[in-house]
Parts: C-alpha cells; structure tokens; sequence
C-alpha cells in the first residue's frame, strides 16, 4: 500500500522511498551530551546510508513523579535544538504539549511531534497543523488504529496534509504495553507514513514505582518485526549509557548497539519493498 509522502528537508518518508530514522536522547540532558550523541547519529546514519531525524524532548511534561528530570525548557532547550541543526546538519523533531509552545517551537523544529496522551487534543493538534509544518503523531495507548483516522481528519482540515502517525504500543493491563502488529497496515491504510516506536513500546509505564520501566532487551525484536511489517520510519531512543539516561533509560537502546540493529533493518526493508536484486 503506497502511502502520501512527507517531505522534511530533503528526506521523503513514505510512498516507495527508503525507510528512515528517527533518533536521539529522550530527552536533552547538557548541552554538550545533545551535540555529542546528534553528531554520532549523523556518523552512523551516513556510514549506512540511512536518513535521520534528531530527535530529543526538550520539556518531558508527562513524567511518572513531580521530582522527575524534565528536561531543560522551551526556551534554553530549542536554542540546543537549534544548535544541532545548524552545527551538526540534521533536522530536528520533539515534543509540544500546550498550543503557546507551538509557534515558538515551529521557529525550530522540522517536526513538531504529538506525544501520545495529547494525540485527542483538537486544538492543539489544530495549532500544530496550522504552522504547515509535519506533524507527527503518537497513536495513544488506550487508541485503536482506526481511531487514528479522526486526528488525521483534524489536522488535515486546515489544508496541512503533512501528516506523520506513530505507534507506541497499547496498554496491556497495568504498567505493561503491547505492539499489535496489525496497527501497522491499519494505519497505513489512511495513506499517512507509519513510523513505528520500537523504544517507548519496550516501556513499562510506572513500571517503577516513581519511575517507568522497561524491557531494552525486546526492542531489536520489535523494530525488525515491524519493519517487515512494512512500515516507513523507526523511532528509536539511544544514550550513550542507558542505565544512567535522566529520562527512559531502562527502555532506551545503547548507542552503540544502533549500528547492527539499523544494518539488519535496512535489509529488511529492502526485501519488504522488492528492492533486493
């Protein structure tokens, strides 16, 4: 099923180009960690010839606990944003969470992302959209991917047809997530590009008491399997030292582990798109 492209820069997701990765910290921790990891990125992406999108939160406004790392603001945090897109050369997609970041944050981003409890926000997802920038949208935990038709229809109304969706698992009883493979084609049946969050649906939500959880050790499983399920993009959350990370460590990807993983999803990609010769 071929489905609209989105163009971001000059990465096209979608339709029959190749698949593309969205990657970064959870979320900015310092300065020098974010132009760090964003040019290690950009190393791997070019050695394997896969597109990046730098991805990292620059507020975590959903966080288990009050006393949880939030991240370091709209205002300092887009200046970081801004200074690995213009120092390291990668376009750059986090988080909104209230319709006031959102002009500010469009003066930066190339993606403005939905988090997933927010994805049912019509305002904000009509804010959003009228910048004419993408927007990319996390499938809520407690959404069917039908339902996702509806927040397509929302955006699409103010003429922004630059539509990305995102699944990040369901909820599966309490502090556990499921990825139901089929989401995948049913999503992609509202002819949007489909990235698939192979990190956040490794995650137990509040599977620490103050703190979520999480299962790393599932997530090379899920992102080959749903790349073979077809879809257009994978996100992943990579740190340096995972269990250290201030925000998702337990179901972030080691840095370093992304250059094997991306080689095998590369290939499966090109099998599912009869690219192999």
């Amino acid at each position: 099923m071929v489905t609209e492209a989105v163009r971001i820069g000059n990465i096209i997701i979608g339709g029959d180009n190749p698949l593309v990765l969205i990657a970064g910290p959870c979320v900015i921790e310092a300065e020098e960690f974010t132009i760090s990891v964003a040019k290690r990125l950009k190393e791997i992406s070019l050695a394997l010839n896969i597109p990046l999108i730098f991805k990292a939160s620059y507020d975590k406004a959903n966080r288990t606990s009050i006393s949880s790392f939030r991240g370091p603001g709209l205002v300092e945090g887009l200046r970081i944003l801004r200074r690995v897109k213009e120092e390291v050369g990668l376009p750059i997609l986090s988080d909104v969470h209230k319709i006031s970041e959102v002009p500010r944050a469009a003066e930066v981003l190339d993606v403005l992302q939905i988090p997933a409890f927010l994805c049912r926000q019509t305002d904000l997802l009509l804010e959003a959209a009228r910048t004419g920038k993408p927007v990319n949208v996390k499938k809520g935990q407690f959404l069917a991917p039908w339902d996702m038709a509806h927040v397509v229809e929302k955006i699409a109304s103010t003429g922004n047809e630059q539509i990305l969706l995102t699944e990040r698992g369901t909820t599966f009883g309490y502090n556990n997530l499921v990825s139901d493979m089929r989401s995948l084609p049913v999503m992609r049946a509202l002819r949007r590009p489909v990235i698939y969050d192979a990190t956040h649906s490794a995650q137990l939500p509040g599977g620490e008491g103050k703190t979520s959880g999480g299962n790393r050790e599932f997530v090379p499983y899920l992102a080959r399997a749903a790349v073979g399920a077809g879809v257009d993009g994978v996100f992943l959350e990579v740190h340096p030292k995972p269990e250290q990370a201030l925000s998702d460590g337990p179901n972030s990807l080691e840095l370093e582990a992304l250059p094997p993983l991306l080689k095998q999803i590369v290939a499966i990609d090109r099998i599912v798109k009869g690219k192999v010769e």
